[in-house]
C-alpha cells in the first residue's frame, strides 16, 4: 500500500477547467463512493476548495491507481483520462506525504502561509472520515498533516501577515476604486466558509456599510448579527447590488449567480453619482460571476485566475525555509513510521507461516507415533515452538528496525520472496518507489 495525490490547482489549470472538476460539499459523498469501487483505491479523501482540487488516496499499486483516479475525475467532467492529463499533478510515495504536509503548512497556497487551508483540509478528512473511506495510513496521513500545519503556524511567522485569499483580494480590488475601499458600500455574496471569512475581514478593516446575502435568509441572517452587518433578503439580491461598489461572491452554485444579464441590469439602476466601477471579486469554483459580464463597460470582475495573476507578496524568506525545515523533518519522521508499518504485516505473516509449519509437523507425528501420551505431545509442541520463536526473534527484530531506515521497505520485500509470503496491500514488483509528476 502506498500513497498517492493526484491535483490540478490555480498553478497548473485555468479556472475554467478547475471549476469543472470542482467538487461540491454535497457531492464529496458519492465522489468517495466511487473511488472506492476502482480497484486499486483502498482508501481516499477528496480535497476541493477555491484554488485547488485534490484526491488523496491508499493504493495498492501505481499504475492502476492513477488510472483509476483519473477515470473518476474524467467521469465528473465529462471528459476521457487523457484530456485531462495536461491540468494534472500526481505525487506518490515520499513525494505524496511531502506534498500534503506543504500543503497543510500554507506552503503551497495561492496566498503563501494563509490558514484557511488547514480548516479545509481537516473539513475533508472529517468528511472522508464519516464516510469510513480513510484507512488506517490516509488516517495516518491527515492527522500528522493537520499537525504540521500547526505546528508551522506556531513556531514561524509564516502567518504573521494574516493575509487570506479574501484579504488578497479586497486588497487588489480596493485598488480598482478611487480613493480605495474605506467608505465603500460592499456586499457578501455567500454565508459559507469563504463567506464569513469575508464578512469578519471586512468588518476587522473597518468597512463600515457590509451586506450580506444568501439562498438561505436565516444563515445570512447569524452571519451579519455576528459582525454588525445588514442581512438582505435573497430576492432583494438585484437591488442591493445596484447600491454598493464592491461585492465578494462566494457561493456553492454549480451555476452563474451573476450572468451578465443580471449585471447589466445593475448597472442600470446604479445611482449616477457612483464613482468607479462596480467591482465584483469572484472567488467561487465553479465561478458565480458569468465570464461574460467582464467585457461589461464598468464592471471589473477578478476571479481566481485574476487573482492569482495579481499577488506579489510573500512572507519573508526566512519564514518559508523554517516552514519548509520543519516539512522536510516531519516528512522523514511520518516514511520511517511507513516503512514500520509496511513491514509489520510481513513479520506477521512470516510467524503465522511458522506456526502453520510447525502445527502441520505436530500432526503428522501424531500419525507416526500414536504411542506418545498428551503430556510427552504436549512438552514436544512446547519445544518446538519455542525453538522456532528464538529463532525467528532476533530476525523480526532486526527486520523492524532496518525497516524504519531509508530504503528500509527492501527488507520486508526481501522476507516476502525468501519465504514465498502472500501479504495483501504490498508493494507490487515493478511500482514507482518515489514519483512526483506535473502532467
Amino acid at each position: 500500500m502506498n500513497l498517492l495525490v493526484v491535483g490540478a490547482s490555480y498553478r497548473t489549470t485555468p479556472v475554467a477547467t478547475l471549476e469543472r472538476l470542482a467538487v461540491a460539499p454535497t457531492d464529496v459523498p458519492e465522489t468517495l463512493r466511487r473511488l472506492l469501487a476502482q480497484p486499486y483505491v483502498d482508501a481516499a479523501v477528496v480535497l476541493s476548495t477555491c484554488n485547488r482540487v485534490e484526491v488523496y488516496a491508499a493504493v495498492t499499486g501505481f499504475h492502476g491507481g492513477l488510472a483509476d483516479i483519473c477515470g473518476v475525475l474524467g467521469d465528473r467532467v465529462g471528459s476521457a483520462p487523457g484530456e485531462l492529463a495536461d491540468h494534472l499533478y500526481v505525487h506518490y510515495g515520499q513525494a505524496a506525504v511531502e506534498h500534503a504536509f506543504r500543503v497543510a503548512a500554507g506552503l503551497d497556497s495561492m496566498v503563501v502561509g494563509e490558514a484557511q487551508i488547514l480548516g479545509q483540509l481537516r473539513d475533508a478528512y472529517h468528511v472522508a472520515n464519516e464516510a469510513d473511506a480513510t484507512g488506517r495510513l490516509l488516517h495516518e496521513l491527515m492527522q500528522q498533516a493537520l499537525r504540521v500545519g500547526k505546528r508551522a503556524h506556531a513556531e514561524t511567522g509564516i502567518d504573521r501577515a494574516g493575509q487570506s485569499v479574501v484579504s488578497a483580494a479586497l486588497r487588489v480590488g480596493g485598488e480598482l476604486l478611487p480613493g480605495g475601499l474605506p467608505g465603500r458600500p460592499v456586499l457578501v455574496l455567500g454565508a459559507g466558509a469563504m463567506g464569513a471569512l469575508a464578512v469578519a475581514t471586512l468588518a476587522r478593516l473597518g468597512v463600515e456599510s457590509i451586506r450580506v446575502v444568501n439562498r438561505r435568509d436565516d444563515r445570512a441572517v447569524r452571519l451579519a448579527g455576528a459582525y454588525g452587518a445588514t442581512a438582505v433578503p435573497y430576492y432583494q439580491l438585484p437591488a442591493a447590488l445596484s447600491q454598493v461598489d464592491l461585492v465578494i461572491s462566494a457561493t456553492a452554485s454549480a451555476e452563474p449567480v451573476l450572468t451578465r444579464d443580471a449585471v447589466t441590469g445593475v448597472l442600470a439602476a446604479r445611482p449616477a453619482d457612483r464613482t468607479g466601477p462596480l467591482v465584483l471579486l469572484d472567488l467561487a469554483v465553479p465561478r458565480d460571476v458569468e465570464p461574460a459580464a467582464a467585457a461589461l463597460p464598468g464592471v471589473a470582475v477578478i476571479d481566481i485566475d485574476g487573482l492569482a495573476g495579481a499577488l506579489t507578496d510573500a512572507p519573508a524568506a526566512t519564514d518559508t525555509a523554517a516552514v519548509t525545515r520543519i516539512v522536510d523533518t516531519e516528512v522523514e519522521s511520518f516514511l520511517s513510521w511507513m516503512r514500520g508499518a509496511d513491514v509489520a504485516p510481513t513479520v506477521a505473516a512470516l510467524r503465522g507461516r511458522a506456526d502453520d509449519v510447525v502445527g502441520a509437523e505436530l500432526r503428522r507425528l501424531a500419525q507416526r507415533r500414536p504411542d506418545l501420551t498428551d503430556d510427552q505431545r504436549a512438552e514436544v509442541a512446547h519445544t518446538v515452538h519455542r525453538v522456532v520463536q528464538r529463532l525467528l526473534h532476533s530476525p523480526t527484530v532486526r527486520v523492524r528496525q532496518l525497516a524504519a531506515e531509508p530504503g528500509g521497505d527492501q527488507y520486508a520485500a526481501l522476507l516476502r520472496q525468501l519465504f514465498d509470503l502472500e501479504v495483501p496491500g504490498t508493494s507490487t514488483a515493478g511500482d514507482v518507489p518515489d514519483l512526483e509528476v506535473d502532467r
